[in-house]
């Protein structure tokens, strides 16, 4: 009974790292292949090339997504499928609300949430409830990370925000976590802040500069 339990909780573990998984089946491929290569020798050359081309998919997909959540560039992104982040639109405004923070009501793929800017943040963060709202879903080969919040470690799921609006800022295919314990808070992180040209506090006032102004949409 207690090795079902620690066999399904492997199993659960690997379902959230996807790319440990992928790396830990080329290893045994590429092992199971230099065995029977022995006996036949064609099967086994097969088996050890399909292993380290797993292995090497492994490990560009893990460089790639390091690299996109820790910095600006998307150079590899074409190449590993995944889509370009982009921020661009007009100057944007926020006052700072009476608790000192800057807080916003945006859009997330056209529905509205609402967003605390911290720029002690790395990533963006969005609640289960607010994921489940605006249809952002993790993806399969996106694996989980570690965040440390108030209320203690938790793990978030990585995934993709379609669009996220926030006054006349729009921000495309943004990297975001869903991470549970969030509450109704939402939090705008440096992920999409540095990609601004600039952003800057003046007179109790956040201004958000993006790379590309766009006309105002008038609503």
């Amino acid at each position: 009974m207690a090795e079902a339990i620690h066999m399904a909780g492997l199993v659960d573990f690997l379902r959230a790292q996807p790319l440990l998984a992928l790396a830990i089946v080329a290893i045994f491929v590429t092992v199971a292949g230099g065995m029977v290569r022995r006996t036949v020798p064609l099967l086994g050359r097969l088996l050890q090339g399909a292993g380290n081309l797993g292995l090497v998919a492994a490990l560009l997909l893990t460089i790639g997504q390091v690299a996109r959540l820790t910095t600006t560039s998307d150079f590899a992104q074409p190449q590993l499928g995944m889509p370009e982040q982009s921020v661009s639109g007009g100057e944007t405004r926020i006052p700072m609300s009476r608790d000192g923070h800057f807080w916003l009501t945006a859009t997330i793929n056209g529905a509205p949430a609402r967003f605390l800017i911290d720029t002690g943040a790395t990533l963006t963060a969005i609640s289960e409830q607010t994921a489940l709202d605006t249809r952002v879903h993790s993806k399969s080969l996106r694996q989980t990370i570690n965040m440390k919040t108030a209320n203690g470690a938790i793990r978030a799921k990585l995934a993709t925000i379609e669009e996220l609006r926030l006054g006349n800022v729009v921000a495309r295919d943004l990297d975001t976590v869903v991470a549970p314990g969030l509450g109704e808070t939402n939090v705008i992180g440096m992920n999409l802040l540095s990609r601004l040209k600039g952003w800057r506090v003046e007179d109790n006032t956040l201004i958000l500069v993006p790379n590309h102004p766009q006309q105002t949409v008038q609503n």
